[in-house]
C-alpha cells in the first residue's frame, strides 16, 4: 500500500475530478468506487432485486462482469461489453446506490473487489470509506470536503451539463438526502480516516486542490 492515494468525502465535493486529475498527474490509475455500488444498483434495478436483500445482492456483486477501460480518459465503467458509464450518473441510482452500499454483503463483496483491482498499487482510490476500510495501509490519505451550497451548486451544474431539468432547490434536497444516508449508516459510514489530510475545497479550483495535495504528498 505504500504507492495508494485515498481520497474520501461527500457527493459534490470535487473528489471525482481531483483523483482523476491527480491520478493523471502522478502516472497512477484512477479507481472509481463509487461508480461501482452504482453499477450495482444499475444491475439490481434491472433484475427488480429488493435493495435489503443481501444474500441476492452479494450473488450479484460476486458474479459482476466489472471492469474499467482505461484506454479512454475519463476511464469507462463496462458490464461486460456494455458501457454503463453514463446509465449510472441519474439521481434515482444516486440514492439507491448509496441505500445498497450499507448492506453488509454488498461492502464485503465490492471491498473485496477493489483490493484486487489495486492490489499491486499505483491506485489514486476515490471513495466514501478507502482511507477507513478498503485501503487502511494507504500511505496518503486525504479527505475532501466543501459546504453544502457549493457542493449543491457544483452537482447542479453538473446534472444541467447532462441534459436534465433540475432545479438548484431539488438538487440540494438530493445532496442532503445523500449525506445522510451515508453519514449515519452502521457499515461503514462517511468519515474522514483518523490520519487522513482534510481538504476545504469551497473556495478552491480542482488544480489548486491537487496542487495542495501534491505538496502533502512531498512532504510524507
Amino acid at each position: 500500500m505504500k504507492q495508494m492515494v485515498t481520497i474520501d468525502g461527500p457527493a459534490g465535493s470535487g473528489k471525482s475530478t481531483v483523483s482523476r486529475m491527480l491520478a493523471k498527474e502522478i502516472g497512477y490509475s484512477y479507481l472509481d468506487t463509487g461508480a461501482m455500488y452504482r453499477a450495482v444498483a444499475l444491475v439490481s434495478r434491472r433484475k427488480g432485486m429488493d435493495s435489503h436483500d443481501g444474500k441476492g445482492l452479494d450473488k450479484v456483486c460476486r458474479t459482476l462482469d466489472l471492469w474499467f477501460n482505461r484506454g479512454k480518459d475519463p476511464p469507462k465503467l463496462m458490464l461486460g461489453k456494455e458501457d454503463i458509464s453514463d446509465l449510472i450518473r441519474s439521481p434515482e441510482l444516486d440514492i439507491l446506490s448509496s441505500t445498497i452500499s450499507a448492506v453488509r454483503e454488498v461492502r464485503e463483496a465490492m471491498s473485496d473487489l477493489q483490493r484486487r483491482m489495486a492490489k499491486e498499487g499505483g491506485f489514486v482510490a476515490e471513495g466514501r470509506d478507502m482511507g477507513t476500510v478498503v485501503f487502511p495501509e494507504a500511505r496518503w490519505k486525504f479527505y475532501l470536503t466543501a459546504s453544502a451550497d457549493a457542493r449543491a451548486e457544483r452537482r447542479y451544474r453538473e446534472r444541467l451539463a447532462r441534459g436534465e431539468a433540475v432545479t438548484k432547490k431539488g438538487v440540494a434536497e438530493d445532496l442532503k438526502r445523500r449525506d445522510d444516508q451515508d453519514r449515519m449508516r452502521v457499515l461503514s459510514p462517511l468519515r474522514p480516516a483518523e490520519n487522513a489530510i482534510i481538504i476545504d475545497s469551497t473556495t478552491s479550483t480542482a488544480e489548486e486542490v491537487v496542487e495542495e495535495i501534491l505538496k502533502h504528498m512531498k512532504e510524507r
